[in-house]
């Protein structure tokens, strides 16, 4: 049966199979379903530590303001 998603294959630890199996069976959703959930989240936080990276950067003391008002024009 074709699907609109792609499949990967991946190779997991025991432990980490274990402890997808167990949180897939809490939530009641497939482990597949369960692990793109969680590479999800983990992307989200990767990108915002690359965000949070580049803002700590430009954020010093001799940073020019710049109005909500002047930055959308």
């Amino acid at each position: 049966m074709p699907t609109i998603k792609k499949r990967i294959n991946i190779s997991i630890s025991k432990e980490l199979d274990s402890a997808l199996l167990k949180l897939a069976k809490r939530d009641q959703v497939p482990q597949a379903t369960k692990a793109e959930h969680l590479l999800r989240s983990a992307l989200e936080i990767e990108e915002d530590n690359i965000l949070n990276t580049i803002a700590a950067t430009r954020d010093t003391s001799s940073s020019k303001f710049v109005s909500h008002k002047t930055a959308w024009r």
